[in-house]
């Protein structure tokens, strides 16, 4: 499947699988540009992904909102058991994770509904000026959707799922906010396997798109 065809599926609002690599997490992600998410996308997402649904964000962006990484937070915090704070995962990198939010309109904060109000007006508030204001007046944490931060220079610098599928929304001329959630098996109890995730892609009509040709892609530009 070309990366063409996952562009073309993520600008009309459609879901586009993304593989990171065997040497890394080897998973599968669903992705969707966060400025289209429904409470459907929500709910397809938990029924064929079932793992953790999170908002990645373009790292100037979290900037803007003086966003900090979590183990940074953590770090800086009066916690006495800093040996709990997570360094770099087994395949080698740290994690993106940040707060966790849920839009100030929700209820708990956890249903399709709610989760795709949350993700839709963090979308929004990219596009408005003071958007640390916006930000603050508008979610509340903790919450039922975590933030993750791409790294600064992207797949340059990080090569997960929170780059990777930032940088297809920014290339896709897409606000650089997206919704991701692993592909799991409740067969094996596992990740989704390449093989499987292929079936389900071509089942569903929906494009997969290998990390490595991203890489390649990028490198081009």
């Amino acid at each position: 499947m070309s990366l063409e065809s996952a562009l073309q599926s993520l600008k009309r609002g459609e879901f586009v699988l993304l593989f990171d690599s065997v040497g890394r997490e080897n998973e599968i992600d669903m992705v969707v540009a966060a400025e289209f998410v429904t409470p459907e996308h929500v709910a397809r997402m938990r029924q064929y992904a079932g793992g953790l649904l999170c908002i990645a964000i373009d790292n100037n962006f979290a900037k803007s909102l003086d966003l900090q990484y979590m183990h940074e937070i953590l770090s800086e915090s009066s916690i006495s058991n800093k040996e709990m704070i997570m360094g770099l995962a087994p395949y080698g990198d740290y994690p993106t994770f940040s707060l966790s939010i849920n839009h100030y309109q929700t209820y708990t904060g956890i249903t399709d509904k709610d989760r795709s109000l949350t993700i839709n007006e963090m979308a929004k508030i990219y596009n408005v000026e003071n958007k640390q204001k916006k930000f603050a007046s508008s979610f509340k944490t903790p919450g039922h959707i975590p933030l993750l931060i791409a790294s600064k220079g992207l797949l340059a610098a990080r090569q997960g799922h929170t780059e990777m599928s930032v940088y297809l929304a920014q290339i896709a001329g897409l606000t650089p906010v997206t919704t991701i959630c692993e592909m799991m098996d409740a067969e094996t109890y596992s990740a989704l396997s390449v093989e499987k995730a292929e079936k389900f892609a071509k089942q569903n009509g929906i494009p997969l798109i290998d990390g490595k040709e991203l890489l390649e892609y990028a490198k081009v530009k």
